[in-house]
């Protein structure tokens, strides 16, 4: 509101939406909810699942050179006959607002200014919050995507609060996993597998945060889905001194990261 009392037109996020899933459609909806709760402008371009690959791209062309667009996302995950990272390559860096672009991702690796991804983001953004103690502390992230685990694991290693982490990053071909998860005093799960983490997989006392956000079948919902972590989330929570629910924790954490970066990428773009 500051900025348009200012005369300085409101930072706009776009999004790209490929098909019907649940989840993603949900995840959208949210994020266009909370750009109109915050002044942003906001716009939705939706397309079947059966899009062509070069659709896509002409429309990331079409948002890169318009002038009016600050950031944008292209919601993933994407049907099998698209390239997502062709796709994720062809946003303009300055308008990534998900930080999933390789130049954001090495600056960020780097420490050099990026937009970095939004759920990493989040993510320390709510162990600053809550001022989870970090140095020293031994970290496992488990999952090693571009979007969560890698970067992640990179932010909790740096010289920093939150950071100075010992990081372990452990994925589906990690042998004795369970092993390794009772070790940690953090544990990051990403692995995109409902309920996997079970009580006996974490040590008292540790620290979960819960970035899963698996769709299950559920009559009881009008959706006939509902949503839920990689952590059996009943049976761990006792154990813990703080966890993430879902949904209502990195969910939301990525959309504020999300709306950050729309901003600052709007403030370097237009100079403001």
């Amino acid at each position: 509101m500051q900025l348009t009392k200012k005369e300085i037109r409101a930072p706009h996020l776009s999004a790209i939406l490929v098909g019907e899933l649940g989840p993603s459609s949900t995840y959208v909806n949210n994020k266009i909810k909370a750009c109109h709760e915050v002044g942003f402008a906001s716009s939705l371009y939706k397309y079947p699942e059966n899009v062509s690959e070069q659709v896509l791209l002409d429309k990331v062309k079409e948002l890169n050179e318009n002038d009016d667009i600050d950031g944008f996302i292209v919601q993933l995950p994407l049907p099998a006959h698209i390239n997502v990272e062709k796709i994720i390559e062809a946003i303009d860096p300055a308008k990534d607002a998900d930080g999933f672009h390789p130049i954001n991702l090495g600056k960020m690796a780097k420490n050099l200014p990026a937009l970095v991804s939004a759920t990493p983001k989040g993510i320390m953004e709510m162990l600053k919050y809550y001022q989870i103690e970090t140095a020293g502390k031994h970290c496992v992230v488990l999952g090693r995507s571009q979007i969560v685990g890698l970067p992640v694991s990179i932010l909790l290693g740096r010289k920093s609060y939150p950071g100075d982490c010992t990081v372990t990053l452990a994925h589906s071909k990690t042998k004795n996993i369970a092993g390794i998860t009772q070790q940690a005093d953090i544990l990051i799960a990403a692995i995109g597998s409902p309920h996997f983490i079970k009580e006996d997989m974490v040590k008292e006392g540790a620290v979960i945060i819960d970035v899963g956000t698996n769709s299950i079948p559920d009559p009881g919902k009008k959706s006939g889905y509902r949503l839920t972590g990689d952590v059996d989330f009943e049976r761990v929570a006792p154990k813990c001194s703080a966890i993430s629910p879902v949904p209502g924790g990195v969910g939301l954490m990525t959309i504020a990261a999300l709306l950050q970066n729309t901003m600052q990428a709007a403030k370097e773009r237009r100079k403001f």
